[in-house]
């Protein structure tokens, strides 16, 4: 089985690319009560045929109901949290991809509870925090649109449970092969250095199953379709999220960065081509079907860069800026922005000041690489000493302030002995995921009722 190593182990931050979130509710709320609540009245419950249709019942996976209300709720899930309008036509083509992945999913959770594993909604609630405070959003902001667009919340908080009562089946299937041991990381360190001077790729994937070689029409189609959503625009880390039926989901499709006996040999043949962030078309690999995109190239053992260590003050607006017609707290923040990029000299005064405005937007951004971000940011940050403030900087929520508090010159290409093991345990947790996952497709009884 081919290695897909991913970009960290068993973290907290499973759900990273899920920009689903909002949700003061998965803590336990009423919204956990009915798994398959009507949508509101705005949405269809006018029309009785059609709440009929909903609730029809597509397939029993060992006893437990699957209707079409669920599929058609996690792709109107999928199209919110990308960002997209999901037209008849499209969700006709996704509907049998996603009952194939409600089908596993089905399965794992009933695994789960074979087992007694039990995430709890606080686990929940802190994954969703978290993506929340990486991606700059407000607590609870999209939780009022889930409801609006006849969402239930047990769609989005359903698919995060399964990932993460997920890793913890598979920590228990490897057991003892969970330890990486000292010997395993010398001999991935020895392979390294013979491999020095040869190509890495930072790759996305996105890995569509075929059970059946001979029939892959409909998993061709789906994959056709998600390429168009992802080149009309529909993020590549949320698309994988939802629908890559590998471990790199978790991560958003990214696998880190990977040398070419890593890859399938036809998935390389196209990293050699392809630019920086275009979409590959479908590639016909063993399984099944991949969607890759890449992020960079480097050569194995040589990348140097600067990391940066940044801190971030954040003002928020009350309303949405209109920038013909700025109201008067966005024009306060704004003068209060300058006082602070003119007076501000250290880290700490920085994240005091964060922290006085309710740290809407985390005071530590996080360590980043400074050839990585876009030029615009290159721009402000190069400009910057340690300890100087940045001019602020606009956006429609607010106005930040940032700060470089120190920049380092750094191999990037230098892999830790701990890098090394969270990608020896990323390699083993996927065949294991695989291997389990074919397991219980042969032990469930699945029947099907009718078509999507």
């Amino acid at each position: 089985m081919r290695r897909r190593p991913t970009k960290t182990g068993f973290s907290s931050n499973v759900m990273a690319c899920l920009l689903a979130a909002g949700l003061a509710a998965v803590a336990g709320g009423p919204a956990l009560a009915a798994r398959h609540a009507p949508p509101p009245a705005s949405a269809h419950s006018s029309d009785q045929s059609d709440a009929t249709s909903q609730d029809a019942i597509i397939a029993i996976i060992d006893g437990t109901l699957l209707t079409r209300r669920d599929v058609d709720n996690r792709g109107r899930l999928f199209a919110l949290s990308a960002g997209l309008t999901l037209s008849d036509d499209v969700m006709a083509r996704l509907r049998p991809q996603i009952l194939r992945q409600l089908i596993d999913e089905r399965l794992r959770q009933n695994e789960m509870l074979s087992r007694h594993i039990n995430v709890s909604p606080d686990q929940i609630a802190a994954s969703i925090a978290d993506i929340e405070r990486r991606n700059g959003m407000p607590k609870n902001a999209l939780r009022d649109r889930l409801a609006q667009d006849g969402i239930s919340l047990t769609t989005m908080i359903d698919q995060i449970r399964v990932q993460l009562g997920w890793s913890q089946v598979l920590r228990e299937e490897m057991g003892t092969r969970g330890r990486i041991t000292a010997a395993e990381i010398s001999q991935r360190e020895e392979a390294l250095r013979h491999e020095d001077g040869k190509p890495q790729y930072l790759i996305s994937e996105i890995f569509i199953p075929v059970d059946d070689p001979r029939h892959s029409e409909d998993e061709l189609k789906f994959t056709q379709t998600i390429i168009q959503e992802l080149r009309n625009g529909a993020p590549f880390p949320i698309v994988a999220a939802q629908f890559s039926q590998n471990q790199a989901a978790l991560e958003g499709g990214l696998m880190g960065w990977v040398q070419e006996d890593s890859l399938d040999p036809q998935v390389v043949e196209i990293a050699k081509a392809m630019p920086p962030g275009a979409i590959s078309n479908p590639i016909r690999v063993a399984g099944g079907y991949v969607i890759a995109t890449l992020n960079g190239r480097r050569v194995i053992g040589h990348q140097m860069g600067t990391l940066v260590s940044l801190r971030e003050a954040f003002i928020p607006f009350t309303t949405p800026l209109d920038p013909q017609a700025p109201s008067e707290q966005q024009r306060d923040a704004l003068k209060q922005a300058q006082q602070i990029s003119t007076t501000v000299h250290s880290c700490p005064e920085l994240e005091a000041i964060n922290h006085k405005f309710g740290d809407k937007h985390p005071s530590n951004p996080g360590d980043v690489q400074l050839e990585r971000v876009n030029e615009q940011m290159q721009k402000v940050l190069t400009g910057l000493t340690p300890g100087q403030a940045s001019h602020p900087l606009v956006a429609p929520d607010g106005i930040a302030v940032l700060m470089v508090c120190s920049r380092q010159q750094k191999n990037f290409a230098q892999q830790t002995p701990s890098d090394i093991a969270d990608q020896l345990m990323n390699e083993r947790a996927e065949q294991t995921s695989r291997q389990l996952d074919r397991d219980l497709h042969r032990r469930a009884i699945i029947e099907m009722r009718s078509k999507v």
